[in-house]
């Protein structure tokens, strides 16, 4: 904590060290930039060309066909949306089991295992690659095997909590990477191999080795597998402590998961940490925002856990360079406005002096015009400044209400997280498996913390809008007014439209948040539209004004 708050200080102060970027760093910080925004256009092709795969795989005639097309979807998918890859994958296992076919049957249980895995969840992804027969696969699939097995404690590894639980799941590690390379099961020419090899070495401290033996790989391949290459050369470098290319290398790795395009990605949120202690606080905040909305978007949950990890801490240090910028404005307006006085006294000062002349005249006609000019200018800055002054305050206000709150309800949950393990530790130490069964199935617990989820969400947004039921029901007719239930301070149509009220007008997001499907929430919306008494169109939009500061 004392090390946050004077990292802090520093950057606010303007003491930090900054390192001056080498024009390469520079360029490449640049390029990722610009990639950025034309992700969009990306990411359309990407679903474009996921469609067609899903109407090629309608089309298809035999369950062989099917069961392969539907590997090819998975490859699409897999760095791209969690759910679908975890649909695919047990639509997959299906298509084997009516099959018959071991070979199916054993790639579809590593396929999920894979997701799962991805997903966080470790021990269904462990019990699936228990069911497979190493014995009985082919070359091919054994190299699949040794590498999920080898993935899956890696990750374990990352994110338990027990030291010694950590050093085994390690060992683990190595021994499936080990049987990867000692086994000679893949071609030693692949990009696949040679990963495999850079981790083993770097897992020894043999670092060069392992940056000679994969620099090659930059320059072949598509773009997908150029981006691994350079993640796994940055690896190399940032255990080597060479923080320079190891930040060059995610830097060309994000620009390749943002051109490929995936929304599952390990580069940029290192790129952002890396930039946030070079005190490129800005472009770390807006790499880290985005990794955020990736993550969700894919309902990557790893990926989410790692950028909660840092991103309260650049939200909070960006907050206060926005105070630093708006201090400067204050004093740019004063500047302007003794400027202006001194311009005015100026302009009397030349009419004074140049009236006995009709050229004076001239010169004190055209001083005035550039004064009208001049003022105009100024009065627009004015309500320029004055408008960007009135949305950084609510938006302050809005991000510090709810900042607060989200701090504060981690803190809550992690402490409830604990009990429950404690809870659930008394039963397993008690020998009692029924109980600890019937507490694992049950999903009391997660909905008591639904409920008083959203009763907090409710009690800030009332702080923050204290008017707000009374002003939506003013947009509605009279007989339509929502009245929430006794005991609730707001329900289901309340909080959509308090979502959309706070920015969030996505139906996908409003889904997610209130763990209902987006047809639901697109129902409620027309149905709410249309009991409004004015334009329907317009009462998002005027939802949107609600409790605004006057200019």
């Amino acid at each position: 904590m004392k090390k946050h708050f004077f990292l802090l200080c520093y950057i606010t102060l303007g003491l930090l060290p900054v390192q001056a970027h080498v024009p390469e760093m520079d360029s490449l910080l640049k390029r990722l930039d610009t990639v950025i925004k034309e992700r969009p256009l990306a990411i359309e092709k990407k679903k474009s060309r996921l469609r067609e795969l899903e109407l090629r795989y309608s089309h298809s005639l035999s369950e062989e066909e099917r069961f392969l097309h539907l590997g090819r979807l998975l490859e699409e998918y897999r760095s791209f949306n969690a759910d679908s890859s975890l649909a695919l994958t047990q639509k997959r296992l299906r298509l084997a089991q009516s099959l018959k076919c071991r070979e199916y049957l054993d790639n579809a249980r590593m396929n999920l295992a894979e997701v799962m895995g991805i997903a966080g969840m470790y021990k269904e992804a462990l019990e699936q690659m228990d069911k497979v027969c190493l014995d009985s696969l082919p070359g091919y699939l054994r190299t699949y095997y040794f590498h999920n097995l080898r993935t899956l404690y890696g990750w374990m590894a990352d994110y338990v909590i027990l030291p010694e639980e950590k050093i085994r799941y390690r060992k683990l590690m190595k021994i499936y990477t080990d049987s990867l390379l000692e086994r000679r099961l893949m071609e030693h020419d692949t990009l696949f191999y040679i990963m495999n090899r850079c981790q083993h070495y770097n897992q020894s401290g043999r670092y060069d080795e392992a940056i000679r033996l994969i620099k090659p790989y930059l320059e072949v391949g598509d773009m997908h597998y150029k981006g691994i290459a350079a993640y796994t050369l940055s690896e190399s470098y940032g255990q080597k402590g060479d923080t320079e290319h190891e930040t060059k290398y995610l830097a060309m790795s994000a620009i390749s998961d943002m051109q490929t395009p995936v929304l599952e990605y390990a580069a940029l949120p290192r790129l952002a940490v890396r930039l946030f202690h070079k005190g490129d606080v800005e472009r770390a905040y807006t790499y880290l925002k985005l990794c955020m909305e990736d993550a969700v978007s894919c309902n990557a949950r790893l990926r989410i856990l790692e950028i909660l990890k840092i991103f309260p801490i650049v939200n909070e240090v960006y907050q206060l360079q926005i105070q630093k910028r708006q201090r400067q404005m204050g004093w740019a307006l004063a500047s302007i406005s003794l400027l202006s006085f001194f311009l005015v006294l100026a302009v009397i000062y030349v009419r004074r002096q140049m009236k006995r002349t009709e050229q004076a005249r001239r010169e004190v006609e055209e001083a005035n015009n550039r004064l009208k000019e001049l003022n105009e200018e100024l009065h627009c800055s004015n309500n320029m400044l004055k408008e960007a002054n009135r949305s950084i305050a609510e938006n302050s206000r809005l991000k510090e209400a709810y900042i607060g709150r989200y701090m504060d309800q981690c803190s809550l949950y992690i402490e409830k997280i604990d009990e429950y393990r404690r809870q659930l530790g008394k039963l397993a130490a008690a020998g009692n498996v029924q109980d600890l069964y019937k507490s694992l199935k049950s999903s009391k617990f997660i909905d008591k913390e639904l409920q008083d989820f959203y009763a907090g969400f409710d009690d800030t947004f009332l702080q923050l809008f204290p008017t707000f039921v009374d002003d939506f029901n003013a947009l509605l007719m009279p007989e339509e007014h929502i009245i929430p239930k006794q005991g609730e301070r707001m329900n289901t149509e309340l909080r959509i439209f308090a979502l959309i009220r706070l920015g969030i007008t996505d139906s996908v997001k409003i889904a997610h948040f209130l763990r209902y499907s987006v047809t639901t929430i697109y129902n409620y919306r027309t149905r709410v539209r249309n009991k409004a008494a004015g334009s329907r169109e317009e009462l998002e939009k005027r939802v949107a004004d609600i409790g605004k500061m006057d200019s």
